[in-house]
């Protein structure tokens, strides 16, 4: 995953009112170290609990790959089915609202339920959905099956987040955290693309009936490599309030999850008109140039993820800062590639930082602190392509990521005033 905080002496307490800034270097390992849970039982082969990550990762690739699966399509759905970008942008902003609320619903209400029915259900309800869409004869029913994929990534990514604990050995838990949570920026770079690709050869239905199938493989797979996992932690509602409440560390990072994505959504749910009007691309590369911008945020993951999580996310919200406020205003297909594709360097290390962020800050309860996360992180989806929305449709495309660069100016500051209260708070 990420590693632990800058050169210190003494590491940071969960409670602190920032991420953790000093103690010795934490390689992906040491999460297995911190609290984070407890190994598995013996005698499996170790191949069969990696192979049960693999499976639990391509869930969240499937899933998220499903939610934002619209941004590469918001034309031609939006042409077909006669409404506006800014209106076909609701497909993002839907599930996205219905996911952060069900993240915690379903973390609480299927604490006593084996995780493999829990997970194995959300990608059957994930799979119905996108066949329904693919089928769907007007946008309302396409909005309709968009509620029922918001259920199934809310629900999946907060229990898929604790479940590695249970599938490796302790020693071996770090790498496979961000195993399972590489799905999630290996969706947003390259599977939009891929689906965007799909729209164009075959028409937008095409992609929402791929992505239904890719999630009847990976039921298949959940179903054949998941062992039984029983409950063995109830977090209830009480618990996740109190956790925000108490803990200055994980209201940070909540914080700092929501301006950041936001911000990413508000411009990139609408890169494509942003291309086309703004830096002058013709329709027949943007799939190309999406891929490109799916390889460099890939990279961005791996280079996020043996780093501290603060300093990473102080990075790459100001580096965002910067490329989103030019990516509006400087014209040249040349000057777009280039800035695109900066943009998904520097946004693929976000996930992985977030959730790094939340298991060090609350290593008691990381099942509670990913819910949270996750939570946070899908209401801002939705915002971010409604504000985004909003400017497209009542401005103009430039307007969605200049608003963007404007909040990834706000994160910046708010892990920098994190980091000096911690450094003053550890000084004292």
């Amino acid at each position: 995953m990420t590693s632990a905080a800058a050169p210190g002496n003494e590491p940071a307490p969960p409670s602190e009112s920032g991420p953790p800034v000093s103690g010795p270097p934490m390689g992906p390992d040491s999460i297995a170290g911190s609290g984070a849970g407890s190994a598995p039982g013996s005698g499996a082969a170790p191949w069969r609990g990696w192979a049960a990550v693999c499976a639990v990762s391509l869930g969240i690739f499937c899933l998220i790959t499903s939610e934002l699966l619209p941004v590469g399509l918001l034309t031609p759905v939006g042409a077909a089915l006669g409404v506006s970008d800014g209106t076909a942008g609701l497909m993002v902003t839907a599930p996205g609202l219905v996911a952060g609320f069900c993240a915690p619903l379903v973390t609480v209400g299927a604490g006593r339920l084996d995780r493999r029915l829990v997970l194995c259900v959300l990608i059957a309800l994930m799979v119905a959905a996108n066949l329904v869409a693919a089928l769907a004869p007007n946008f309302a029913v396409v909005l309709a099956a968009r509620l029922l994929v918001g259920v199934s990534v809310g629900g999946f990514w907060a229990v898929a987040g604790g479940l590695a604990v249970r599938l490796v050995p302790e020693r071996q838990v770090g790498r496979a955290t961000a195993l399972v949570f590489g799905g999630v920026p290996t969706a947003s770079v390259l599977g939009v693309p891929a689906g965007t690709l799909l729209g164009e050869l075959g028409g937008w239905r095409t992609a929402f009936a791929a992505v239904g199938v890719l999630g009847l493989v990976t039921l298949t797979a959940l179903l054949l490599l998941l062992p039984p996992l029983p409950a063995t932690r109830h977090t209830t509602f009480p618990e996740l309030p109190a956790l925000l409440r108490e803990n200055r560390a994980v209201r940070a990072g909540v914080i700092v999850t929501f301006l950041v994505v936001t911000g990413q959504f508000a411009a990139y749910t609408f890169v494509r008109p942003i291309l086309q009007e703004v830096s002058g691309v013709g329709a027949e590369h943007i799939s190309t140039l999406l891929l490109g911008y799916g390889v460099a945020g890939v990279a961005g993951n791996f280079l996020a993820g043996a780093r501290d999580p603060y300093r990473t996310l102080l990075v790459v919200s100001s580096s965002l800062t910067v490329i989103l406020a030019l990516i509006a205003v400087l014209p040249g297909p040349a000057v777009g590639t280039a800035l695109l594709l900066a943009w998904g360097l520097a946004y693929g290390g976000v996930s992985v930082s977030v959730q790094g962020w939340m298991i060090k800050a609350a290593p008691e309860a990381p099942e509670a602190a990913s819910s949270l996360m996750v939570a946070m992180f899908n209401f801002a989806i939705a915002a971010g392509a409604l504000c985004g929305g909003l400017a497209v449709d009542r401005i103009s495309a430039p307007a969605a990521p200049l608003g963007g660069a404007a909040l990834m100016l706000a994160a910046a500051a708010t892990v920098w005033v994190s980091a000096i209260r911690r450094t003053a708070r550890t000084r004292d």
